[in-house]
């Protein structure tokens, strides 16, 4: 029932009864993703760390056995390759989660970097992810597991017996701000797991959303979305990256830029901002104070729990000032915003899981 279009060289589920009521399911029950468009690496032998840590911001060698960690690929300009996740799955095995658009891309990125001799296995064209998220998909996916999912803490993995099937990995990452548990099985486990998965969570509301609802609940946390908020020329300092850029924990791609960026100061900084007066910004919407242009909305939206437009956006470093005011262009017509903290929402069912950085 969902409505199909094409994305990233797939055909993906939009949504399925609307976005709002979708985006509320996930705020107040539960809604599941289809997000098998994803792609994934795995990056093993006794030198896979060695190239994580140079291909990635972040400080993989802190990462335990059973943990994950939000990190980005820097270009040798400072710039963002991808954002990605890294899992730890074993002592020299890793998994790598990357966005749909950039499969292709970070593979030949990895593979040209990799002169450590790690082993790279792309798996992404075999391997579903589904995602629940909400505050009862605990409740629901414990139907399918003996697996304690309520032992598991936020950014980390567990392998069990899901639905029938052995050895599926489940991990507690997510892009709502609502607890998430999301499933990686094999392409031809995925429909049985998808209709378990919705009977299992039918008298509890879980219901089907789609990449328009993913969109406003990962806006309404401040969560950025490479291609739009992240991209080739923006650096992970300029996005509020800084706490996935490890600058101190030895050499890795870009980092002498990404020291001399921070050294000298930012000339751009990403912002969160609210709509003052009524109208929803969009991408590529010009951002101006007092009549100056001062920068451009990445991402905008009408968030259906603020009942208001709300986006991201750079400018320049000196507007980015917590209650700065500043005009997002809607139809040529200045309309007043304000700069604020993100996420829009905190009251989360993730109990503090958003708030804590990995």
């Amino acid at each position: 029932g969902a409505k199909i279009l094409p994305f990233a060289g797939y055909l993906m589920p939009i949504r399925y009864v609307g976005d709002t009521i979708e985006h509320m399911a996930v705020r107040e029950k539960a809604g599941i993703f289809d997000v098998s468009h994803m792609g994934e690496f795995l990056v093993r032998g006794p030198h896979a760390l060695d190239l994580i840590q140079y291909v990635t911001s972040n400080d993989a060698s802190t990462l335990p056995i059973g943990k994950a960690q939000y990190s980005c690929l820097p270009n040798d300009r400072g710039g963002i390759v991808d954002d990605l996740i890294v899992y730890r799955l074993e002592e020299e095995l890793y998994l790598l989660v990357v966005n749909a658009s950039n499969i292709e891309k970070d593979w030949n990125w990895l593979n040209q970097h990799n002169r450590f001799g790690a082993q790279l296995e792309d798996i992404s064209q075999k391997t579903a992810l589904l995602a629940v998220s909400g505050p009862k998909a605990e409740e629901i996916l414990q139907k399918l597991t003996t697996a304690p999912l309520d032992q598991m803490e936020y950014y980390a993995l567990t392998r069990c017996t899901f639905a029938g099937y052995d050895n599926i990995l489940i991990a507690t990452t997510g892009y709502t701000g609502e607890k998430t548990f999301e499933i990686f099985l094999r392409n031809e486990q995925a429909l049985e797991a998808w209709n378990a998965i919705l009977e299992a969570g039918k008298e509890l509301g879980l219901i089907p959303a789609g990449l328009g609802a993913r969109d406003t609940l990962r806006l309404e946390m401040g969560y950025m979305l490479y291609g739009n908020d992240l991209n080739e020329t923006t650096s992970p300092l300029e996005a509020g990256l800084g706490w996935i850029t490890k600058l101190n924990k030895g050499n890795f791609i870009g980092s002498e830029i990404l020291k001399e960026q921070k050294s000298k100061g930012l000339q751009k900084k990403l912002i969160a901002f609210e709509m003052l007066d009524k109208g929803i910004p969009r991408s590529h919407y010009l951002i101006a104070k007092e009549g100056r242009i001062i920068g451009q909305v990445t991402s905008g939206t009408f968030s259906p729990c603020l009942k208001n437009g709300i986006g991201m956006g750079y400018v320049e470093a000196a507007f980015g000032q917590l209650g700065e005011t500043i005009e997002i262009i809607i139809r040529d017509k200045p309309v007043l915003a304000k700069v604020r903290k993100a996420p829009f929402v905190s009251e989360t069912s993730l109990t503090g899981w958003a708030k804590k950085k990995n």
